[in-house]
């Protein structure tokens, strides 16, 4: 097996380590992901300390699993990507410092790529009888996970500029918070969009954060508030009470989980398809969507962005569930597409673990 083009990745930004195997940045010839979701369900969350000791023990049996699926040995690889930001600064630095010791010991490149970035190129992978067919660019990109909710515009797979970002809770954290609300066991996410499909949206729904007319930026802070005071009741003290009662007020309904769970993924969803629109009436020479991130897995936005490409023919690029969350062959494929832009030419060995994003 030629080992010109083969990349080896690994990610360990957050919770999960991967390690993946990727022939020419698109074929993927293996995708191996440990999860820890059993280590922090007690927690409903990542521990930082929990998950970077699982990664220290988890990474060689990982890597060896990942080149045992591939077929290939070590010295087959041709470079070595890794995931060095966003994300734990104590998980990062177990992804980092391993690539940097196997490209060390087989004298080829290494580079670190950002995870967000590499989450547009989802889409643009699989295995060798399913490799998705290159998109046309420019393009829009939009990220939704647990730590970001942004826009871009991307000229190529390696050059894209932020037009929009949450200013404050992401999507995805606003899926995990809600879902401990409502008592919903971790990864809360994935669980509140199930539980939504066995409730009734509350009309007239809760409120979306448009910001400004012409804004491409989210919020979704005062979702959670909407939701937290439609299950538990609205706050009220003794004075407030006593004049509601006086006025013949009764006391504001509260909603069974389910028609929570339904109501907030309703607006959530539209809130990020409004600004998508917005984005594509902005930018109407962008004819492909690139999507990415754990929240490309909920089946309401699966179902909304099915449409979109019904209704306007732009090419929407949805990652199949395996590359959703984060995951390694996105990873190699970034690598890949930025290795090739610079001739190949290797990190520093100083390279290092950053915990926030250049995107």
């Amino acid at each position: 097996m030629t080992s010109s083009r083969i990349i080896l990745a690994i990610e360990t930004s957050c919770d999960e380590t991967a390690v993946a195997v990727v022939r020419d940045g698109r074929e993927v010839l293996s995708n191996v992901i440990a999860s820890q979701h059993d280590l922090h369900a007690e927690y409903r969350g990542v521990v930082p300390e929990i998950a970077s000791r699982a990664h220290a023990e988890r990474i060689t049996p990982v890597l060896r699993k990942a080149l045992a699926d591939a077929g290939i040995r070590l010295t087959d690889v041709a470079a070595v990507g890794v995931g060095n930001r966003p994300g734990l600064i104590g998980s990062l630095l177990v992804g980092v410092a391993s690539a940097k010791a196997l490209a060390w010991a087989l004298q080829i490149p290494v580079i670190g790529v950002d995870h967000v970035h590499a989450h547009l190129l989802a889409g643009l992978i699989g295995p060798g009888h399913s490799v998705p067919a290159p998109p046309r660019f420019p393009a829009l990109g939009m990220v939704v996970s647990g730590g970001h909710t942004s826009l871009y515009v991307c000229s190529s797979t390696t050059s894209v500029t932020r037009i929009g970002a949450t200013i404050d809770d992401a999507v995805g954290e606003a899926y995990d918070k809600v879902a401990a609300l409502l008592g919903l066991p971790f990864p809360g996410g994935p669980n509140l969009d199930l539980l939504a499909q066995s409730g009734r949206v509350h009309p007239p729904g809760f409120p979306i954060a448009r910001i400004a007319p012409d804004s491409l930026d989210f919020s979704f802070s005062g979702l959670k508030t909407a939701a937290l005071y439609a299950f538990r009741g609205v706050p009220e003290d003794d004075r407030q009470r006593a004049r509601r009662e006086a006025q013949g007020r009764p006391e504001a309904p509260r909603l069974s989980a389910q028609d929570v769970a339904a109501t907030f993924q309703d607006s959530a969803i539209n809130a990020l398809m409004l600004k998508l629109r917005r984005a594509l009436d902005r930018h109407m020479d962008c004819r492909t969507l690139l999507v990415g991130g754990g929240v490309s897995a909920n089946s309401r936005l699966r179902r909304e962005l099915e449409d979109l490409r019904n209704r306007t023919g732009i090419d929407v690029r949805i990652p199949p569930l395996a590359y959703c969350l984060d995951n390694a062959a996105m990873i190699a494929a970034l690598a890949h597409d930025q290795l090739a832009a610079r001739g190949w030419t290797s990190d520093e060995l100083s390279m290092s673990a950053v915990p926030t994003t250049a995107f």
